[in-house]
């Protein structure tokens, strides 16, 4: 009679492919990420590895390897949001860890995959727990100031950085009925506040480079898996370098001879000091921006357009004109300052750059138009107003076409 195989701990690395076939974006992530076992947590976390200045997950092989395939797959991309919220960085509390940022930035999370979690994890809206009447969606910010609000947890203010059972400081968290923000406590947060400032700016760069890559291939494969599109914006607003939007309205408003002209008691009429009130001058841009619709385009840079226009309606209003090798009137829009909007493909085919700038021209009543596309087209017509464009940093290298205006160039 044989004896009995002696059972190999868990390896998530050897699993890791498998359980992240239908996530493209987890999956090329992942390959950036160290998984290293450890008996010393109790069931996974993430980290940064001060050697290297990169995060890991760290997890339990025992834990993890009980687990149902959905449940590991539920793991593994908890860990990673919470490296692409940026808890583990930028988002930790000026008062620090503890438990409240625990449960609060796991609560942010489990919003999005609250049905792929091994029991016993913090949940919003779930039934028979504390957070029952807690909305789906919130920040791990806005989840934090519920969690000090609630009447169950107002002695909840002790240290709590480990999760398991009840984690560190699972004496001091006892709340009205016994509750315990402990008992909630999903995965290990320890050390996220021992790092220093340098070490998790040089793991952040890393990480930005390896959501870009990520990106890509998750819109080569016109799949992002389980992301929703509210977490697909975050992702793309992290990546993508920033526009001083204010230095671009303060070059059209330069260039503008467009003045708003009213009436104000306090500047003085130099021609009837005493009788009118004087004129208060304020130059305004009228901006258009036509985005590039067509083929060429991806859809990932559509959306990091359209991520950079959210910045720029937060300061102004301004034109949208959809075209790809012609402008059709009925989809043009004025963008309302202080509003928000998801990236929209409206439009399929080639390139004609001669189609918004005679939109444009033939208009009269525009002092700046900015250009979003990938240059792969011919030179336009001249334009009548101040012109500019935005792509990305090979459109902006490799242009299909030589131009002395104003170049930005964005990362896809």
């Amino acid at each position: 009679m044989s004896k009995d195989k002696k059972t190999e701990p868990f390896d998530l690395n050897k699993h890791t492919f498998r359980l992240l076939q239908q996530e493209p974006f987890f999956a090329s992530l992942s390959r950036n990420i160290n998984k290293s076992p450890s008996y010393a947590v109790p069931t996974a976390g993430v980290r940064i590895n001060p050697h290297n200045q990169q995060f890991e997950m760290v997890y339990n092989p025992d834990f993890m390897g009980g687990l149902t395939d959905k449940e590991k797959l539920g793991v593994l991309m908890h860990e990673y949001y919470h490296i692409i919220f940026e808890h583990v960085t930028s988002r930790l509390p000026s008062s620090g860890m503890s438990m409240k940022w625990n449960i609060a930035t796991d609560l942010a999370i489990n919003s999005h995959i609250a049905d792929m979690l091994p029991e016993g994890g913090c949940i919003p809206e779930k039934k028979d727990t504390p957070f029952e009447k807690y909305p789906l969606g919130l920040s791990a910010e806005a989840y934090l100031k519920l969690l000090d609000e609630d009447e169950q947890f107002k002695k909840e203010d002790g240290e709590g950085g480990q999760g398991g059972e009840g984690g560190e400081g699972g004496e001091e968290g006892q709340g009205q009925g016994g509750s315990s923000l402990g008992d909630y406590a999903f995965d290990d947060h320890s050390g996220w506040e021992d790092v220093d400032d340098e070490t998790k700016q040089i793991a952040k760069e890393h990480l930005k480079e390896a959501m870009k890559k990520a990106s890509e291939e998750a819109s080569k494969s016109n799949g992002w898996g389980t992301i929703s599109a509210d977490v697909r914006k975050q992702i793309m607003d992290a990546i993508t370098p920033k526009v001083d939007w204010k230095k671009v309205l303060r070059y059209f408003i330069k260039k503008s001879q467009r003045a708003d002209k009213r009436s104000t008691v306090r500047r003085i009429n130099k021609r009837f000091p005493l009788i009118h009130a004087g004129k208060k001058v304020r130059r305004q841009a009228q901006i258009a921006i036509s985005v590039d619709q067509s083929g060429s385009v991806s859809d990932s840079m559509l959306a990091c357009f359209f991520s950079e226009l959210n910045k720029l309606a937060s300061l102004a209003e301004f034109t949208v004109i959809p075209f790809d090798t012609e402008v059709d009137p009925n989809l043009v829009y004025v963008w309302k300052k202080g509003e928000s909007k998801t990236w929209e493909r409206v439009k399929c085919g080639g390139t004609c750059f001669n189609a918004p700038t005679k939109y444009v021209n033939d208009q009269r009543k525009f002092d700046g138009h900015i250009i979003l596309t990938d240059m792969e087209a011919q030179k336009p017509i001249r334009s009548l107003c101040q012109r500019m464009w935005m792509t990305n940093q090979q459109g902006k290298d490799n242009p299909y076409f030589s131009t002395q205006e104003l170049v930005i160039a964005i990362d896809e």
